[in-house]
């Protein structure tokens, strides 16, 4: 792993409900297995409940989203109750205090906390589309929009789950190197570190981020700016097996001097069964990585792409 991160230098934000508080309505949780069990072992979360935190007591009413005249507020289904500038004015408060945080986990379908789809009614009470955001939720996401956000049902989709704690490892490897001290020689070291991460999800991105570093006119600040937020939107780009397999292939370019005849086919063979999805990606990669034992390249051994992540977290042996 390029950039090694401990357990408590690593602050992701999430629902307090998702790590087994009972502060929903009727006093339940939600705890979310690979929130507690999984990352939490690699991870130092901060839980916040904004109906518990605006006052609403546990048990309470339920509450959800109206929206009238393309005017969304929060409330008891009857319209009493009206909390919608309470939750957002503590949202930005949040907002303002979680610039260490490196990811959120929202609940899913929440009136306060849903990242998407939150269902929403009509003042008579009848059912619209489900295509609200949380008004928690969108402050901090408004504020924060390089921060890697994931919902707990959704975090149960292996390639999703996969892609949330990426972007939340390749973030807080950003925020570090930010912290030292940015310099061009620190942001195209970075860069270096995760062009592979980058081809594996994005290829316009990965052209477009050499192409905007080799800029010698553009100042630093301005430069940074611009490659962090393509760097985590390109991230944001689900990788496909194709993707995978063509970045695998470029990798293995690397070893075209030293391997036998019979190394290559067994290494061509693996990326070829994993494009056919005959098998997950951490088998081709762990053939790379023994090769790398073998004949080590410098280059190759900083990438984010062999090592995102802490290996225990076995992400990727679903897909």
């Amino acid at each position: 792993m390029i950039h090694t991160v401990d357990k408590k230098d690593l602050h992701i934000g999430i629902s307090a409900c998702l790590v087994g508080e009972k502060v929903r309505f009727d006093a339940s949780n939600k705890p979310s297995n690979f929130c507690i069990n999984e990352l939490g072992q690699h991870a130092t979360f901060k839980s916040f409940c904004p109906e518990v935190a605006i006052g609403l007591p546990i048990p309470r009413p339920t509450i959800r989203q109206i929206k009238r005249d393309d005017v969304i507020s929060v409330s008891r289904p009857d319209g009493s109750g009206d909390v919608t500038e309470a939750l957002s004015a503590y949202g930005k408060k949040v907002a303002s205090m979680t610039q260490n945080l490196s990811g959120y986990v929202f609940c899913a379908k929440s009136p306060s906390c849903g990242m998407e789809r939150v269902k929403q009614y009509s003042p008579e009470g009848n059912s619209l589309k489900s295509d609200g955001v949380g008004v928690f939720a969108k402050e901090i996401m408004e504020a924060n929009p390089l921060l890697p956000c994931e919902e707990n049902g959704r975090l149960n989709d292996p390639i999703i789950r996969e892609n949330f704690v990426a972007r939340v490892y390749a973030y807080k490897h950003w925020q570090t190197v930010e912290a030292s001290g940015l310099t061009k020689h620190k942001l195209t070291t970075f860069h270096s570190q995760y062009k592979y991460t980058v081809m594996s999800h994005d290829l316009v991105a990965y052209k477009q981020l050499g192409q905007l570093l080799a800029k010698a006119d553009m100042p630093l600040a301005e430069m940074a700016e611009k490659y962090i937020f393509g760097l985590m939107a390109a991230l944001k780009v689900k990788a496909t097996r194709k993707k995978h397999a063509n970045t695998l292939t470029h990798i293995q370019g690397y070893f075209s001097k030293h391997l036998k005849s019979n190394e290559r086919q067994e290494l061509c063979e693996q990326i070829d069964a994993y494009r056919k999805g005959l098998i997950p990606l951490f088998a081709p990669l762990t053939l790379i990585k023994h090769y790398l034992l073998q004949y080590p390249k410098d280059y190759l051994a900083k990438q984010a792409y062999l090592s995102p992540y802490p290996d225990e977290l076995k992400l990727r042996y679903a897909y």
